[in-house]
């Protein structure tokens, strides 16, 4: 069997033919999206015919390469299993690639939290890591790391290759995109794909194309070049190099898990994240593919516990979740960390993805996929009323003090504020009765609002609830 161990996306020709040279996610170990016309496509010689033999079905599907050798064909792919083979052959050059699964194909981007490790690092740790990774030889689960690079142009060509799940390849993959991958595979039993491209401390434009963000801000609003020259700051860097060569591999969907290198320009990142989403979908030409997103977990790094510099970033995450079609948004206020901006709950965080994914594209009945959601708010007298959505059996504290409510008056004033659980039936049970002895006629509520807390408010579910502000002050 030949084997294609070099993924560069290049074309060399001898005399007058060529070997096939194929996409960058084209090997040996590979998943692809079940049920679904895939693209398969490289380069060849000019005007050649290129042949591509399924096991599955025992077919073929053909096409020609254009004057540049460039081709692309589209093969139907049956239901979830494996493992399969495929031929491709053009001229006198043939390709076999072996235990090919078909199943569920997602993408994992983001910066470090979606970055880090299952057996963590930088001396923080991941809980639960070590018995995830014991049990990883799971055939059924395949892994694909894109390597760190920037680029100021659209590249096709990466470095990376599929991995099938084992200890030693899951403990240095992304805990969060595996413990999502994991958790698809042991509820729907059916093989899962992740490909994992993230790179720390990025901001959101650097995964944004080009011509998005210059559709969308003046160049002056455009982030420019870090002052330390980290490459991986650059606008459109890293979909340039790291998104854009996955294109047009076909997948279900995303996940992503970005934030802390943005809370400085909160102000325009719903606008910015909308945009990225659309524009991914756009380049995919797969629709409105779900796209499943974490908010950034409360942090005190730095020592800034009490500003609030991070609530108006989780507020425009929200924003993206209630604007934007097929998204959904995993709350992590209940398990953020004080001293450090990476969290250690990842297992939890992949988990909450996969509920999303669960009800949303595999629709699974019976199971919750958010926690609430502030929907209005209702004054009486001296007490505010909140109403909330994605709380239909209730809310609770665990029957513990409802910690992070304030409330204010006409002065804009914000006090400590006490918050309880209304008692009742029907609509009662997702409504909270929130006042303060310091706030006599009060205007506007808020939740979570610093930059760290340990939130407890949650659905019966189990869900928190985001952070929220009823004013826009």
């Amino acid at each position: 069997m030949i084997r294609f161990l070099n993924f560069i996306f290049l074309f060399f020709v001898t005399g007058i033919s060529a070997q096939i040279q194929m996409g960058p996610l084209f090997s040996d170990d590979m998943i692809l999206q079940r049920e679904s016309q895939v693209p398969i496509w490289g380069l060849a010689s000019p005007n050649e015919k290129v042949t591509i033999l399924s096991s599955w079905n025992n077919r073929t599907a053909s096409t020609k390469a254009d004057n540049q050798g460039n081709w692309i064909v589209k093969i139907e792919t049956p239901l979830a299993g494996g493992p399969y083979e495929i031929n491709i052959s053009s001229g006198d050059s043939v390709l076999n690639y072996s235990n090919v699964l078909i199943g569920e194909v997602w993408i994992a981007s983001g910066q470090s939290n979606m970055q880090m490790a299952l057996y963590g690092g930088g001396k923080e740790p991941v809980f639960g890591s070590i018995d995830m990774i014991a049990q990883a030889n799971n055939s059924n689960i395949r892994l694909f790391t894109v390597r760190h690079r920037s680029s100021e142009t659209p590249k096709k060509d990466l470095n990376g290759k599929w991995l099938v799940s084992s200890p030693s390849n899951v403990s240095g993959f992304s805990a969060v995109a595996y413990s999502f991958a994991n958790y698809l595979n042991k509820v729907l039993d059916i093989p899962i794909g992740i490909i994992h491209s993230s790179w720390g401390g990025s901001p959101a434009e650097a995964w944004t194309d080009q011509k998005t963000l210059n559709n969308i801000f003046e160049k002056s609003e455009i982030r420019n070049r870090h002052k330390d020259k980290a490459i991986h700051h650059n606008p459109s860097g890293l979909f340039n190099a790291m998104i854009n060569p996955l294109i047009p591999f076909k997948i279900r969907g995303a996940i992503w898990y970005q934030g802390e290198s943005n809370v400085g320009r909160a102000n325009n990142y719903t606008k910015l994240m909308n945009n990225m989403i659309d524009g991914w979908r756009s380049q995919w030409n797969q629709g409105s593919f779900p796209f499943y997103f974490v908010q950034i977990a409360p942090n005190g790094a730095g020592g800034n516990t009490n500003k609030t510099s991070q609530a108006f970033l989780r507020e425009a995450q929200l924003m993206t979740m209630l604007q934007t079609e097929n998204t959904g948004m995993v709350v992590t206020l209940d398990i953020g960390s004080e001293y450090t901006v990476h969290p250690p709950e990842k297992i939890l965080v992949g988990k909450r993805l996969a509920y999303w994914a669960l009800v949303k594209d595999y629709k699974l009945g019976g199971i919750s996929f958010s926690g609430p959601v502030y929907k209005s708010l209702d004054i009486k007298g001296h007490k505010v009323i909140v109403n909330f959505d994605y709380a239909q059996n209730g809310i609770t504290s665990y029957n513990k003090p409802i910690v992070g409510f304030e409330i204010a008056g006409s002065n804009k004033v914000f006090y400590k504020a006490n918050a309880k659980v209304i008692r009742g039936y029907g609509l009662n049970r997702s409504k909270l009765e929130v006042s303060s002895d310091s706030v006599k006629n009060p205007e506007a509520v808020r939740y979570g609002w610093k930059n760290y807390l340990e939130g407890n408010l949650y659905n019966s579910q189990g869900l928190p609830a985001s952070s929220f502000r009823s004013d826009n002050w």
